[in-house]
This record gives C-alpha cells, sequence and structure tokens, in this order.
C-alpha cells in the first residue's frame, strides 16, 4: 500500500480519508477540480464542497448528478450554495467572468436535463452561455431560424437523443466548433444512446466533435475553454 503521510504536507492534496482533494488544479489547468455527485453520500458531498469552496472562495465549485437526497443535504448545510434542478447539479462561490459565447443547442425537452449540465458547466468554466432549445430535426425549419445564434456563438454544444442527427444537421449549417453529446433518450433501439452516439461518430459534416452518452459535463468543459480561447 502507498504511504500518504506526505499529502498531508502537501497544500495542494487534502486527505479527508474518503476523498483526497486535487485543490491545486486550479493552478496547473485554470480550472478547479469538480464533484461528481452520483456514488458519493449527502454527507461525502457536504463535505468534499466545504473544503473546496474553502481552498479557492473566489471561485465556484461545482458538483454534478446530485441525487434528491444530495441536494437536500447540500441545501442546509453549505451556506451560499445554489442549487441547479434542470441540471441536477449545485454551484458555490461565485462565477467567473463570461469570456466567449457557448451556445448550447437541444433537440428536444427530454434532452433537456443533458443540456442544463453542459450549460452550467460552461459557465462555471468560464464562458457565457446561450441556449437554443427543442430544435430537432423532425422540424428544421426551427434548427434554420436559429442560425443567427449559431454563427453568433464561439463554440456549439449540440445534445440529441433518438438517432443522434442533429449535430449533423448544424455541422452543415455553420463553421462554429462543434462538440456533439449523444443522449440516452429513446426507444428501444436506441440501445440507452448508443444509436444516437453512433451516427454522431460516423457524421458526414465534419468538424463533429462527441463526447460519451449523457455527458454534458465534457461537452460543457470543452467548449468553455474552446470559447475561452477564442476571444
Amino acid at each position: 500500500m502507498p504511504d500518504h503521510a506526505d499529502d498531508r504536507a502537501d497544500p495542494g492534496i487534502h486527505d479527508l480519508g474518503y476523498a483526497r482533494l486535487d485543490t491545486d488544479r486550479a493552478r496547473r489547468t485554470g480550472d478547479p477540480e469538480v464533484v461528481y455527485g452520483a456514488g458519493k453520500t449527502p454527507e461525502q458531498l457536504v463535505g468534499i464542497l466545504r473544503t473546496l469552496h474553502a481552498a479557492h472562495p473566489e471561485r465556484a465549485v461545482l458538483a454534478t448528478r446530485l441525487s434528491d437526497e444530495a441536494m437536500k443535504a447540500v441545501q442546509s448545510e453549505v451556506p451560499g450554495a445554489v442549487l441547479d434542478l434542470e441540471a441536477r447539479a449545485a454551484t458555490i462561490g461565485p462565477l467567473p467572468e463570461p469570456a466567449g459565447t457557448v451556445a448550447v443547442v437541444s433537440a428536444g425537452t427530454s434532452d433537456a436535463p443533458v443540456a442544463a449540465e453542459a450549460a452550467l458547466t460552461a459557465r462555471v468554466y468560464g464562458a457565457g452561455v446561450a441556449r437554443v432549445n427543442d430544435v430537432g430535426v423532425a422540424g428544421l425549419h426551427r434548427i434554420l431560424a436559429a442560425r443567427a445564434d449559431l454563427d453568433a456563438a464561439d463554440c456549439l454544444i449540440v445534445v440529441a437523443g433518438m438517432e443522434g442527427a442533429l449535430p449533423s444537421v448544424v455541422g452543415g449549417l455553420t463553421g462554429t466548433p462543434l462538440v456533439a453529446v449523444p443522449t440516452s433518450v429513446g426507444y428501444g433501439a436506441s440501445f440507452g444512446g448508443i444509436a444516437a452516439l453512433l451516427g454522431m461518430l460516423n457524421s458526414c459534416a465534419p468538424g463533429v466533435t462527441v463526447v460519451n452518452i449523457d455527458n454534458g459535463f465534457g461537452a460543457g468543459v470543452f467548449a468553455a475553454r474552446v470559447a475561452r480561447n477564442a476571444r
């Protein structure tokens, strides 16, 4: 077993016993550690959020994929925490000044939770965010009407389930950098988002980057960094 005794002397590592927090990440990468809430108890989440917030109170801490019990615990035990019920996430601390714009485009209302996670993440990571909702390919006139929003953004996040066609359509309408997010929305043959994932990976539109199924967080990080650097 490795000896973690030296960790206690390292100001970049906070060992809580159940988690070893990387409080040096903001210095190394420009962005602080984010808390993935799934699988953690409400008590663990509260302890992690408090510690990370104390380590860098000037920058927001983000916790994603929170259960109902976790959200209740954070709301009652972490002063200043702000809940995003749609994204099932929470932040504590000030958001950075936005640099650049990320447009989060979602195909349908059922994709909204993943789109909301992507939007909140992009904001925490320092980009401004615009939402373009419910513009799936079943009604192409809706996405055509939003072309000005697509062209105005520095990076796009396109969220879709079912067959995952929307990123290909958007990629053919604009040259704005685009990251596609397949969701697990769809009937049985969608295989929990695998059909959308494969459709996006096989997109005929050039320049479409794809993250994992339902990974709004990963898309938000990527898009915010693109937008920040674009400005």
